[in-house]
C-alpha cells in the first residue's frame, strides 16, 4: 500500500486502513454496527479529508458555475452551501458535489475523492471569461461530526453560537480551542443525522480530531470508518457516484430531480437530455427494495421481473438500523411502484423482493 495517499489524520487511525480511491483510509475503528448505531444515537467523527476541493473565482464565477452546474447557484448567498451535479451532454453524471460559497466571486466545489483529478480537468476544460481554477485538496483537512450529540461537543470548543447555523449554512473564520488556524464549519452531512463537516488547514488537522474526540468523551462520541459511513447514507438514501450516479446514470434516473433546475436561465451542460427525462419520465428509475426471501441485495446483482432481467442493485446491505436485508436498485420505471414484486439474482439464487418507499431511515 505504499503508493497510497493518506491524510494529515493517518497517525492516529491506529486501526486496519484499505485502499479506497487511491486513499489508505479506515474501514471500522471498533466495529461497522457499532460505529453506525453509535452515529444515529449519539455522535460520530469521521476523517473524510480525502474528499477534493476546488476553489473557483473571479468576476464571472457564478456565470461560469450556472453552466457547469445542474442546481440553480443564483439561489444561494453567501454562506450557503448547495448540493448539486455536473452533468455530460447526454445526461449523465461527471460527479455530483456541494458548493460552498465564500464571497460573491468566490466558490468553494467539494467533490468525491476518485474523482478529483478527472473533475479538475473538466472544470479547467470549461472555463469562460474572468474565472481562476485552482485544486486545492492538499490545502485542507475535512472532518465531520455526526449525530444528534454532535453541537454539544463543537460547542465546547468554540465560541461561535453553532445553533446560529442552519441546515446547508456555514460560518468562516470560526475559532476552535487548541487547534491553531480557524475553520469553515458547516451543517452538512452524509449520514441523515445532524451534524457539521468541517474545513480546516491541514497543518491543524490532527489537532481537531484529537480535540474533538476529547470533548466528545463524555458523549460516547466513536471515530467512524468507511463501514458505517456508507450504511449511514444508504439508510438516508444519500447517492454515492459510482454506484447511485455514474456516467451513465443521470440525476433524473437517480431520483435527484430537486438539484436539476431546467428553468434556469443558464444553459448548462446536459440540460436538453435532463429536460427532457423530467418533462416525460426516464425510462429507468431508482427505487428502493425489500428482500423478501433469506439474502443481501449487493451492488451489481440483477433485478428481474417474471425472471427477465428489468434493471439492477446499485448500493444493498442489512440496514443497522431496521435490522432488513433492503438495497437500492435502477429498474424500469414501469416497474418502478410501491409494493411491486421483483426477483434479485444473488449468486445463483433467484429470490423475492418488493419495491418500498425510500429513505429507509429518516430522523425524527
Amino acid at each position: 500500500m505504499g503508493d497510497l495517499k493518506r491524510t494529515p489524520i493517518y497517525p492516529a487511525y491506529n486501526t486496519k486502513t484499505v485502499d479506497f480511491g487511491g486513499w489508505e483510509m479506515p474501514v471500522q475503528f471498533v466495529g461497522i454496527k457499532e460505529e453506525h448505531h453509535a452515529t444515529r444515537e449519539k455522535a460520530g467523527l469521521f476523517d473524510v479529508s480525502h474528499m477534493g476541493e476546488i476553489l473557483v473565482e473571479g468576476p464571472d464565477s457564478e456565470q461560469f458555475l450556472q453552466i457547469l452546474l445542474t442546481n440553480d447557484l443564483a439561489k444561494v448567498s453567501v454562506n450557503q452551501a448547495q448540493y448539486t451535479m455536473m452533468c455530460y451532454e447526454d445526461g449523465g453524471t461527471v460527479d455530483d458535489l456541494i458548493v460552498y460559497k465564500l464571497g460573491e466571486e468566490k466558490y468553494l466545489l467539494v467533490v468525491n475523492a476518485a474523482n478529483t483529478e478527472k473533475d479538475f480537468e473538466w472544470v479547467k476544460q470549461h472555463v469562460e471569461g474572468s474565472v481562476e481554477v485552482k485544486n486545492v485538496s492538499d490545502e485542507y483537512v475535512q472532518l465531520a461530526l455526526q449525530g444528534p450529540r454532535a453541537e454539544d461537543i463543537l460547542q465546547k470548543l468554540t465560541n461561535v453560537n453553532l445553533s446560529d447555523i442552519k441546515f446547508f449554512r456555514f460560518k468562516q473564520d470560526v475559532s476552535i480551542e487548541r487547534v491553531n488556524h480557524p475553520a469553515i464549519v458547516s451543517r452538512t452531512g452524509y449520514t441523515g443525522e445532524d451534524g457539521f463537516e468541517i474545513y480546516i488547514n491541514q497543518a491543524s488537522g490532527l489537532d481537531l480530531w484529537k480535540a474533538i474526540l476529547e470533548a466528545g468523551e463524555e458523549f460516547d462520541i466513536t471515530p467512524v470508518g468507511l463501514g458505517a459511513r456508507d450504511t449511514l447514507r444508504f439508510e438516508a438514501n444519500l447517492a454515492l457516484y459510482g454506484q447511485e450516479l455514474s456516467k451513465d446514470i443521470t440525476p433524473i434516473e437517480a431520483g435527484l430531480n430537486f438539484a436539476v433546475k431546467v428553468k434556469k436561465d443558464a444553459e448548462f451542460i446536459g440540460k436538453e437530455v435532463l429536460a427532457e427525462q423530467k418533462e416525460n419520465g426516464p425510462k429507468r428509475k431508482l427505487v428502493g427494495i425489500e428482500m423478501i426471501d433469506k439474502g443481501i441485495p449487493r451492488h451489481g446483482y440483477e433485478v428481474l421481473k417474471d425472471r427477465e432481467p428489468v434493471g439492477f442493485v446499485t448500493s444493498g446491505t442489512q440496514s443497522p438500523t431496521l435490522g432488513k436485508n433492503v438495497g437500492l436498485a435502477l429498474v424500469r420505471s414501469d416497474l418502478a411502484n410501491e409494493g411491486e414484486l421483483l426477483e434479485v439474482k444473488v449468486r445463483k439464487r433467484t429470490l423475492q423482493a418488493k419495491v418500498i418507499p425510500t429513505p429507509f431511515y429518516k430522523r425524527k
